[in-house]
């Protein structure tokens, strides 16, 4: 790759990896830096005529997520790629792929103004959030992340630059290939930049917490919160591993409103549920350490889905810590670090051999992977998912073996 840090070249630099650069154990040779989105294209085309297998970093908060690459020889940094342009009168905002989440959404706020999905990592990029796709707790009311992306520059494996959408909100011309890209983790292309539609920051915050004894209580909870007129931005489920799960409803709009809004609530949880004006600390960041998993069921089983893998987990000797938006059915069983690979896997076996539920392993320890427990389960579409790999990705030199069927 002798373009990229040649005097005048504009790529950027590129030295040779190291171990701290190593992804799920593989140490890539060389690490590329691109200072914008033509210099990530020149990289991109160097790695396409030398057969590179080419991994994309951020901040590296999220590499080790999915399976584990089948090879690495060039890692591709995002940092160079950090500006943002928001236009606020659009309620649009457009980010480069290497621009911290934390900055992004302080840029936001100061214009009053956000992008409604709660960051699930700290320390993350833009480009590391769309990657991996991932939706907070208030998805309820805002929709999922891929659903706020309106536009994505994305380099092909090839190097071309590849643009859809666009930063109008209503912009429907052309596929919407941003939706395939969000999730992929970097195996159908390398995010350059993203666009998505804000909303208004809302003037009033509350957020009405009941402790639920048991599952029934949770059951009975949220059919009261169904049957009330409250639209929460959010209902959340925090479940222990020791001690009683809590109920948290979030609800946002003027300063009378969700006082009104809070009362109901209050009402329809029962017993003496808590009234606070702010979000609890680290809302809706999942841990950084363990095997942490996806559990998706239809969203009037959440509740014993939650039940079912406090349980199997706690029976395999590995309580799982779970949480998630009830009315999504999207929920995250957190594992202790250390959790050995046959309580995950027993855990696993026992949510997909329920009709209509799955459970994806977001993130695994080493001997998790080590001793080959199915990380996605069956995945529907999986033969479409090959052909579109195929596609975008002839070589299979985009983080090789990183997603569903060792796409």
């Amino acid at each position: 790759m002798t373009l990229v840090g040649e005097p005048g070249a504009g790529s950027g630099a590129l030295r040779e990896g190291t171990g701290a650069d190593a992804v799920g154990g593989l140490v890539p040779a060389r690490v590329a830096r691109p200072d914008g989105t033509e210099a990530l294209g020149r990289v991109m085309a160097a790695a396409a005529r030398e057969e590179l297998a080419v991994v994309a970093r951020g901040n590296g908060t999220a590499l080790d997520w999915g399976g584990l690459p089948r090879r690495l020889d060039l890692l591709v940094e995002t940092a160079g790629l950090s500006w943002i342009e928001h236009i606020a009168g659009d309620l649009v905002v457009e980010a480069g792929a290497g621009t911290p989440v934390d900055e992004l959404y302080g840029v936001l706020a100061a214009a009053g103004q956000r992008l409604s999905a709660d960051p699930v990592r700290t320390g993350g990029t833009v480009g590391g959030m769309v990657a991996t796709g991932v939706s907070g707790p208030r998805r309820l009311l805002g929709g999922a992340l891929r659903d706020l992306v309106i536009g994505m520059t994305v380099v092909r494996a090839d190097g071309v630059v590849a643009r859809s959408g666009g930063r109008v909100v209503k912009n429907v011309a052309g596929y919407d290939l941003a939706k395939l890209h969000t999730g992929g983790l970097g195996t159908l292309g390398v995010i350059a930049s993203v666009a998505f539609r804000l909303h208004p920051l809302p003037p009033a915050l509350r957020v009405v917490s009941r402790a639920l004894p048991s599952h029934e209580h949770a059951e009975r909870a949220l059919e009261a919160l169904r049957r009330s007129t409250v639209v929460p931005s959010a209902v959340e489920l925090d479940r222990p591993p020791e001690g009683p799960a809590c109920l948290r409803v979030v609800l946002e709009g003027t300063p009378d409103g969700v006082e009104a809004r809070a009362a109901e609530t209050s009402r329809a949880l029962g017993g003496e549920p808590e009234v606070a004006d702010s979000l609890p600390g680290g809302w809706g960041v999942l841990p950084s350490e363990g095997t942490l998993a996806l559990v998706s069921v239809p969203p009037a089983e959440s509740v014993r889905a939650a039940a079912r893998v406090g349980g199997l987990s706690g029976a395999a000797g590995a309580p799982a810590h779970v949480t998630g938006s009830l009315p999504a059915g999207a929920l995250y069983a957190s594992f202790p670090p250390g959790a050995g690979a046959g309580a995950v896997g027993a855990v696993a076996d026992g949510v997909r051999s329920v009709p209509g539920w799955s459970m994806a392993l977001l993130r695994a320890e080493p001997d998790v992977h080590t001793a080959g427990v199915d990380l996605w389960g069956e995945v529907p579409g999986l033969p479409l998912m090959r052909a579109v790999k195929d596609s975008f990705d002839p070589g299979h030199r985009l983080a090789p073996g990183r997603f569903a069927g060792g796409i």
